[in-house]
């Protein structure tokens, strides 16, 4: 689009003025919307979600430690989200391909006084609460672009392309809204489409470690009930990835006869061969996963990005008009296998921040970075910092070894801080790397990937101009198929990207954007950076149910 004609959308557009915009109604921007109210009742407050309703979008595990939600809304237990499960027995197990070791759980991942919830449930009651204070929440409003003025982040324009026009579909190009504040805390999750940027203008990455993210990848099953035990925490590591990639799984028994299973891979892998949808698919098979799940009904699947980096890879948390709350910056604690306790915080303390500038009347939000290094959130996170870089420096064996020394000798106190890499620079070439011959699904404990995404509920309007694009489509054929044989078709666990014409001689890419369930792999993984993510037309992707 030109510069002429951006300009002549701006001016089309309305605009909407608030004292605080809010992008995600994810734990930390709810959370940051409900202090903020606290604080300053008066505050106009908005929360903007690209999902069709709060929830939608969000995926987790998820075991949800109280500590940010108690000091959020101390009575909390008194009216709890739906199927919230106290945690009970832990289990923490090595496999092999037939066996599993019930190993000593560490003591991050200890769950007493835990809550297994759905975390899109979770939200939603959080929803709820911030409207009763008078949050205004616009669901479907996909933020496509910051507004800057004068270097400074002034709010955001909820764009959409291919909507209707004159009673027309398929119209263009629409002005979208410009949704205004004073302050704008961006709490997008995970590899956030305007967060990307907003680190690239204002150079928020610079002293930080980089970024180093992993792939979940999420079924809700419904089982017997005489195999349903509510509360248990069951964790695992080793088979099925190979030692040089870092990963893990999860199940978790919740409400009634319900079981949220997944499976995580470091995207740090480094064989292109590798397939993370594929290898959770063939860890139902063993024998104590198989035992747990047999007789039951897979209901719902879903895949997300997820921050590994901790806390040397968190960024500068404030700019000119703004800051990032959140997995926008990173503070998934990984070695606990928890973050929304965090995000809620962190999004409390900017919260504070903004209530202190708003009676100031100043545009600084240099109290928010200081009290966050002030909090319990910094404390815990650089406590464990070695542990995730430990398994991409020393491997599985050797990640085991220096995790079991930096908590029971160091207890988190190592006179050095490890670093990571970039994971789109990992990948061998597919040449040099052993092929993986995955078994064919069975259509009872394993499926395929178009199958799965079904269940995922995903769709996107058919004449809305593509999110996913090739920076260069001209690099894909040199690159990702002569070097990696098309690594995309492999870690995507949507069946987003396909390589067509391999046997007739002519191998080209074949995008199925409508399949995307927003998980952002592919904008990480891609070896040369040439995919990039962009947001799609508001409430389109997944439309996760309550048990998610």
């Amino acid at each position: 689009m030109s510069e002429n004609h951006e300009e002549a959308m701006a001016e089309e557009r309305e605009a909407m003025e608030f004292d605080v915009l809010i992008v995600g109604a994810g734990p930390a921007g709810l959370a940051a919307a409900i202090r903020l109210k606290q604080l300053s009742p008066d505050a106009a407050v908005c929360v903007v979600e690209k999902g069709g309703e709060v929830g939608a979008h969000i995926l987790s595990g998820a075991v949800l430690e109280p500590r940010a939600l108690d000091e959020l809304i101390p009575d909390w237990r008194d009216d709890p989200p739906a199927l919230a499960t106290p945690a009970g027995e832990d289990k923490f197990m090595l496999l092999t391909e037939t066996r599993a070791f019930k190993l000593p759980t560490p003591p991050s991942m200890n769950n007493h006084g835990n809550y297994i919830v759905s975390l899109g449930n979770v939200v939603r009651w959080l929803g709820a609460k911030a409207e009763a204070l008078g949050v205004e929440i616009y669901p479907g409003f996909a933020a496509s672009e910051t507004i800057i003025e004068d270097g400074q982040v002034k709010g955001v324009v909820a764009g959409v392309m291919g909507i209707e026009k004159d009673g027309a579909k398929g119209g263009g190009y629409q002005p979208g809204m410009e949704l205004r504040a004073s302050y704008t805390l961006f709490g997008e999750g995970c590899r956030g489409s305007l967060t990307k940027r907003l680190f690239e203008t204002y150079k928020l990455r610079e002293g930080a470690a980089p970024q180093t993210y992993a792939i979940g990848i999420k079924e809700l099953w419904e089982i017997p009930r005489e195999k349903h035990q509510p509360g248990l925490v069951w964790h695992s590591v080793g088979w099925p990835l190979p030692s040089d990639t870092y990963g893990g799984s999860w199940l978790y028994m919740l409400g009634e006869n319900l079981v949220s299973i997944g499976f995580v891979v470091g995207l740090d892998y480094p064989n292109p061969w590798l397939s993370p949808f594929d290898e959770f698919q063939r860890f139902k098979h063993h024998p104590a996963v198989k035992a747990m799940l047999e007789g039951g009904k897979r209901i719902s699947y879903g895949a997300r990005a997820l921050n590994e980096g901790g806390f040397q890879a968190i960024p500068k948390l404030v700019f000119p008009g703004g800051a990032l709350i959140g997995d926008a910056a990173g503070f998934l604690n990984v070695p606990k296998i928890k973050g929304t306790h965090t995000a809620m915080k962190s999004g409390m303390l900017a919260a504070e921040a903004i209530a202190e500038a708003l009676e100031a009347k100043t545009p600084v939000l240099d109290a928010y970075p200081r009290k966050m290094e002030a909090s319990w959130v910094w404390e815990e996170l650089r406590a464990v910092r070695n542990i995730r870089s430990g398994f991409g420096k020393f491997g599985f064996w050797g990640g085991m070894a220096n995790a079991a020394l930096d908590t029971y000798l160091f207890r988190g106190r190592a006179p050095w801080t490890m670093t990571h890499h970039q994971d789109h620079e990992t990948l061998r070439r597919a040449d040099d790397a052993p092929r993986i011959n995955y078994p064919k699904p069975d259509g009872v404990l394993s499926f395929d990937r178009l199958s799965s995404v079904f269940l995922s509920n995903t769709n996107h309007e058919e004449n809305q101009p593509a999110h996913l694009v090739l920076k260069d489509p001209g690099r894909w054929l040199p690159e990702n198929w002569e070097k990696y044989r098309s690594p995309e078709s492999r870690y995507c666990p949507a069946a987003v990207y396909e390589a067509v014409g391999v046997e007739e001689g002519n191998p080209h890419l074949v995008i199925n954007a409508q399949n995307c369930v927003h998980c952002k792999t592919c904008d990480i993984k891609d070896p040369t950076q040439n995919i990039d993510w962009r947001t799609p037309e508001g409430a389109g992707g997944p439309n996760y149910p309550g048990g998610m």
